[in-house]
């Protein structure tokens, strides 16, 4: 079952195709070239946005089908319609860069008949990739945006739409290639943009600190600190999993990495399987909520808002610490409901040794910290440098273990450079599914742009929701969820702050309600993350449950149920701003605002549990419920009257028998 759950990473998030001979070869070397590509690209710093950006989706688009088999494709071998396919979709990149200055200046941005024939080649064959790494929703939805660029009386499809959605004229086909494929505002835009510079480099980092050992580090770490305590290995999970969060930014990914570890041993000491796997997704899905590396998502946030991704990385954290902290007090309610014990000190590793043996391992990420917060290095610049820092730090970290196992400097030299060179691949493969969802959301923001749809979309939620902010914010979670089963969260972060957030933000402007953009944008974030967990499309249930023996379907709600508290946490930061740090004045204010913020958290986490110092009552369970919604509105009278109701269930329980 472990096998599954791993062959579900290798199918999701590298490809499942392992050819042989000189293809295995020739797939290895694609990604370690795509890789040093892109750290010339970022130490030369003089290419032009669009190049670089053309020739990222080039090399995504070649490993999209030279890596991943299609849904009957043979995984041994590469077919002669992939290589065409791949090759199509390198010439249709590769043009922008051939005929740049022909496009950009001789043209003055109207397409030439090739132009419109090199785009149309381009565009289909970016949904036929994205369908084949991401999935069918987002090109379908991307289509749907297209089709409706075209309608209008001055479009291709000449029939209009009801008055409150049609909102423009209508295009002709060449007018949208124009827009999509010869400007920056589609194909070529800031998402794709984002992910040819910052996130590459952050997903490359997390790669080389991978292969390098950081992963396996940590969860032993974890497990060796926390084992002995009730429900040990499940609260070993949460940090493990906030840990590798850092190292990877992919829920699925995450889930394999400590749940092979984690999970026997939470149903070891009694957890059931269900429960055993639902704590591992829940803690794996939130790995992209935790600084300094966080989804590449964050990255376009940063960039939608314009604001330093330094900035958002410190907006990020207290959110971050009170998801993984509620989680751990979660396991830690069910661990005391269950009656579970910790792991005797004798089965576990010792500490020291395993501290010393990885202690290395934190110095990039420390230099990472320091560069993007105290140094304010550009995003770029700091991952860059780090990158540098973990090539060396492989190489010395081999060569000591060589020389401390007697085998010789040549030996530690050789294995260190086999694992940076599989470091980049790896780099290389995790970027192609990122680099398809940018292009294609590119799409769909190219035509937000062209059309002004989202003024349309600001009548019909409006209309729907009586104006409610409440119902307002309901409807972005529901709609966030909904694209999440299909969507991954890169795209359904893009789609949502293109068409939800402007929406969201003027609905609660005319409620009265002063919200910060990026309390609305982190709102939307949230659920998308939270849809990696949401059945019935959940693949980090998937990959638990195979682990763990379990129901996919018991395993997928009770992840469900856990991450719930996500979505109190989002609501909690978009009403109360200042636990995104905005406007804080002071220490103690802030400490302040966490302490209130957690108390509610842990109140919302032992309703739903059923456990705070005894099993609750449903009058006890109501009321703890009601402490954590109280908590949710800020102000100090809101705060003393969760606190009393949180107290008075403690109160009771004590006295009860």
């Amino acid at each position: 079952m472990e096998k599954d759950a791993s062959l579900l990473v290798e199918e999701t998030e590298l490809g499942g195709r392992k050819p042989k001979g000189a293809s295995r070869y020739l797939l290895f070397g694609l990604g370690v070239v795509w890789s040093l590509f892109q750290l010339w690209a970022t130490e030369l710093g003089t290419l032009d946005p669009v190049r670089l950006r053309a020739v990222h989706l080039a090399f995504a688009l070649a490993l999209a089908f030279l890596a991943y088999p299609g849904r009957r494709g043979p995984r041994e071998r590469i077919p002669l319609l992939d290589w065409g396919m791949a090759l199509l979709g390198v010439a249709g990149a590769l043009y922008v860069v051939w005929d740049y200055y022909g496009i950009t200046q001789l043209r003055g941005g109207i397409p030439s008949q090739r132009d419109v024939f090199m785009g149309t080649l381009t565009l289909g064959v970016l949904f036929l990739a994205a369908w084949r790494v991401v999935g069918p929703a987002l090109p379908i939805i991307a289509s749907v945006f297209v089709l409706y660029a075209l309608t209008g009386p001055k479009g291709l499809l000449p029939f209009t739409l009801p008055s409150w959605l049609q909102l423009h004229a209508g295009s002709q086909w060449g007018q949208l290639m124009g827009q999509l494929y010869t400007t920056a505002e589609g194909i070529w835009g800031v998402p794709l943009g984002v992910s040819a510079t910052f996130v590459f480099l952050f997903v490359l980092f997390g790669a080389l600190l991978e292969k390098a050992g950081a992963g396996h580090f940590f969860i032993q770490v974890a497990y060796a600190l926390l084992g002995h305590f009730r429900g040990g290995p499940a609260k070993a999970a949460v940090v493990a999993s906030a840990l590798t969060g850092v190292v990877s930014g992919s829920s699925v990914s995450n889930v394999v990495t400590t749940g092979t570890f984690t999970i026997p041993l939470m149903k070891r000491l009694g957890y059931p399987p269900e429960k055993a796997g639902a704590v591992e997704v829940a803690s794996s899905s939130n790995g992209q909520l935790m600084p300094p590396v966080m989804g590449a998502a964050a990255f376009i946030m940063a960039e939608f808002l314009g604001i330093p991704y330094s900035q958002l990385i410190l907006i990020a954290v207290i959110p971050a610490i009170l998801a993984y902290a509620t989680l751990f007090i979660t396991v830690h309610l069910e661990a005391l409901q269950l009656g579970l014990k910790g792991v005797p000190r004798s089965e576990l590793p010792p500490v020291g040794p395993i501290l010393r043996s990885g202690l290395h391992y934190l110095l990039p990420l420390i230099y990472l910290i320091y560069a993007l917060v105290a140094l304010r290095l550009t995003p770029e610049r700091a991952a860059l440098n780090t990158i540098f820092l973990m090539l060396v730090l492989i190489l010395v970290q081999e060569v000591w273990r060589a020389y401390r196992a007697g085998t010789g400097l040549g030996f530690g030299l050789l294995r260190g450079g086999r694992l940076i060179l599989e470091g980049l691949e790896a780099g290389a493969r995790g970027m192609v599914g990122i680099a398809l969802a940018t292009a294609s959301a590119g799409v769909i923001v190219g035509i937000v742009t062209m059309t002004g749809i989202g003024f349309g979309l600001t009548d019909i939620v409006e209309r729907l929701s009586g104006g409610n902010l409440i119902l307002v914010l309901i409807l972005a979670q529901l709609t966030s969820l909904l694209l999440g089963m299909g969507l991954p969260t890169t795209a359904n972060y893009i789609v949502m702050a293109s068409l939800v957030v402007p929406v969201v933000l003027q609905l609660a402007e005319k409620a009265g309600y002063a919200v910060p953009p990026v309390a609305a944008h982190m709102f939307v974030f949230y659920f998308g993350i939270m849809a990696d967990s949401t059945p019935p499309v959940a693949l980090a249930a998937y990959a638990a449950s195979a682990i763990a023996r379990s129901d996919f379907w018991k395993t997928a709600v009770q992840g469900f149920v856990y991450e719930l508290r996500t979505a109190l946490l989002a609501y909690m930061f978009f009403f109360n701003p200042e636990l995104l740090l905005l406007g804080v004045e002071s220490v103690a204010e802030g400490v302040w605002i966490f302490l209130s913020a957690l108390l509610g958290m842990t109140a919302f986490s032992a309703s739903l549990v059923g456990f705070l110092h005894k099993r609750t009552t449903l009058l006890e369970r109501a009321l703890l419920m009601a402490a954590a919604l109280t908590l949710v509105i800020p102000g100090l009278l809101t705060d003393a009257i969760g606190l009393v109701l949180f107290l008075l269930v403690y109160a009771m329980q004590r006295v009860r028998k």
